[in-house]
């Protein structure tokens, strides 16, 4: 059976696609694996050794520096070279040593800041971009058409078939809880959390509350990238464009961050009130992902926010 190699293994994302491949049935030894420690994306020679020694035959690429609005705001050059040299290294040395199947996994930040909702595939490139994450996003893009350029130079004398997913707002197991660096649930499962345990009267969230957001939980994000990643070329061909090739992955629905809020404080079963400073920034007003391309090409959600929240709480608590 033929090797997958799945960068960012230790990351929310790429633990979920590594259990996903072992449920559906992937030996153990068939799927690589390296830690940051082991392998540096962002050294263009290591990676190459490891591509002409381990010779894949699909990657997933769900390495990244990821963060939430404090830290793309705050470190904007580190987001920026991080995402751009690891995966222009792996996307590279992949076709140099022979792989035929890459899956990109992006974000839904790379659509303009007030891109029509929900999101369309062809909303990309048509307005500027939320200035918080601007940098992550031009990363993004950046890998979407790097993927994009090797198909339309090497799909007929190569046999190159590199596609990109573009997930909603992700959570889940293996989520990062950090108080400073991490997105919005894991941020307030861990402020609720804390809240609950000091029996705390309030907690502020930052922000108005006002703002729409989509989420997913991180095992349906797994499924679909296998589930994108295996499809005949054909199909995949017929649903999209040499340069719009990437797909949305969404949950269908969205909701307030007030909302989310009180969800997650009921989830954790926190008592206190829940308050907001609208002296913090909001970002974007709305992200809903229009997801109708890969429902038609067979695949739809099947974790509920509230199931999901109480998965990661679980989580969490481990």
């Amino acid at each position: 059976m033929e090797k997958i190699y799945v960068a960012g293994h230790k990351g929310m994302v790429g633990s979920a696609i590594v259990r996903h491949l072992l449920a559906s049935g992937i030996p153990e030894q068939n799927i690589i694996t390296r830690t940051r420690a082991e392998l540096d994306l962002c050294n263009q020679q290591a990676v190459q050794a490891f591509f002409a020694t381990e010779r894949p035959a699909q990657v997933y690429l769900a390495a990244a520096k990821v963060g939430g609005i404090h830290a793309n705001n705050t470190y904007p050059a580190e987001f920026i070279y991080q995402n751009l040299m690891l995966q222009s290294n792996v996307i590279h040395a992949a076709h140099v040593n022979g792989v035929k199947r890459l899956l990109f996994l992006g974000s839904s930040c790379i659509y303009p800041r007030l891109a029509e909702q929900p999101m369309r595939e062809d909303a990309l490139l048509t307005g500027p971009l939320e200035p918080t994450n601007e940098a992550y996003a031009i990363a993004k893009i950046a890998g979407i058409k790097m993927c994009e350029s090797y198909n339309r130079q090497y799909a007929s004398t190569h046999g190159t078939d590199y596609r990109s997913v573009m997930p909603t707002n992700l959570y889940g197991l293996g989520d990062n809880y950090h108080p400073q660096n991490s997105h919005v649930i894991p941020a307030l499962i861990r402020r609720f959390h804390e809240a609950k345990v000091q029996n705390t009267p309030s907690v502020t969230i930052w922000g108005t509350g006002t703002p729409r957001r989509e989420f997913l939980y991180v095992d349906d994000m797994a499924a679909a990238s296998v589930h994108v990643m295996n499809l005949p070329k054909g199909i995949y061909e017929q649903h999209t464009h040499p340069r719009q090739s990437h797909i949305n992955v969404g949950s269908g629905t969205d909701i307030t961050i007030a909302e989310l809020a009180h969800t997650i404080s009921k989830v954790i079963g926190y008592a206190g009130t829940i308050q907001f400073d609208s002296a913090k920034l909001d970002g974007a007003p709305r992200k809903w992902m229009d997801s109708s391309r890969l429902a038609n090409l067979g695949w739809q959600a099947q974790t509920g926010l509230e199931a999901g929240l109480r998965l990661a709480y679980a989580d969490f608590h481990v």
